[in-house]
Order: structure tokens, then sequence, then C-alpha cells
């Protein structure tokens, strides 16, 4: 069996992975440990992101012809791929804010919704909230007019209840003599 056959199903593996993704970044890993290595791999997949190492080679050839193909000029050294599908956001924020910790990781670049980053850009992605809060924060500004006016309707109904209920029983008393008025007759 030649090489490029065994190869072949690795350079699969990895198109499958970047056909739907909604960003892509490339790292540099050397220098970490063991247990940073592994607490990083944690911390991407609780968060759906797909973090893999591969041979350069085989990202080369996977990224050939794809929205992926600007990351080729990375492939440089160990290379590491982090994946997601879901939020475009995730693995750039999860990596930069691991890297403070483990200054050892570097990232190169990458592919946020078909567009390609350098490390800076990735960085300036690394700062977007992800989708839910941002979802969170319109929600909550979309709530606190609704909720002031319930407070503003609310203390209205407390102050003017009782000069409400007053006009209301004045406001009875004849309707209810006009009432009568018909029946006499």
């Amino acid at each position: 069996m030649a090489k490029v056959e065994l190869k072949q199903p690795i350079v699969e593996e990895i198109s499958e992975c970047i056909k739907d993704a909604q960003s892509v970044v490339l790292v540099d890993y050397r220098g970490l440990t063991v247990e940073q290595d592994t607490n990083l791999r944690r911390e991407l997949r609780n968060a759906g992101v797909t973090y893999k190492v591969y041979k350069n080679t085989l990202m080369n050839f996977a990224f050939k012809g794809t929205e992926c193909e600007p990351l080729m000029s990375y492939l440089e050294g160990p290379s590491a791929i982090a994946v997601s599908t879901t939020d475009a956001t995730a693995p750039a924020r999860i990596i930069a804010k691991f890297a403070k910790t483990a200054n050892k990781l570097e990232i190169k670049g990458g592919i946020v919704e078909g567009i390609a980053y350098d490390a800076s850009g990735i960085a300036n992605i690394a700062n977007i909230p992800s989708r839910e809060e941002l979802l969170s924060k319109l929600l909550g500004s979309m709530q606190s007019p609704i909720t002031n006016f319930a407070r503003v309707m609310n203390q209205l109904a407390e102050k003017g209840g009782a000069a409400a209920c007053e006009a209301g029983e004045k406001a009875e008393a004849p309707a209810e003599a006009a009432d009568e008025t018909p029946a006499a007759e």
C-alpha cells in the first residue's frame, strides 16, 4: 500500500471537519505541558469545538481549493486546528483566554465565517461575546423598557388608586339612580 493511500483518509477527515465550519483556528502548541494540553482540549470539547493535531502537509492538501486555503501560509512548525460548526467565535475566544495562562500557546491565524484573519485579527475576534451572551444582552435591553413601563404603571396605580376608587364610587351612584328611575315609571 502506498503512502498516499494511507494519508488519503486523514486528508478526507480534515476536509470533512472544515467543510461546514463557521470558524477554523490554527495554533502552535509547542511548549504546552500535558496537563495544559488536556485542559485546553477539555474546554474546547465542552464548547463543541473539534481540536486535533495533524501534519502540515495533510492540512495543506485538505485546505487546497477551500475557504481555508489562506491558512496554508501558516502551516509551518507544529500545528493544531480548532474547528467550530456552531459558534463562530468559540475557538478564538477559548484559545485566546487559555493562552493568557499558557503563554507557550500561540495563535497562527484563522478563518471566521469565510474571512481569513492573522493572529491579531483572531485575537480581536476572541473579544466578541458568544452568541448566547449577545442574545441575553439583547433580550435584557428589550425587557428593560417594558419593565420600566410596568413599574411606572404600578406606581401610578398605587398613588392614584384611592382617588380612582372614590371617583368610581361617585360615578356608580348616579348610574344606580338612573336605573331606578325608569323602573319607577
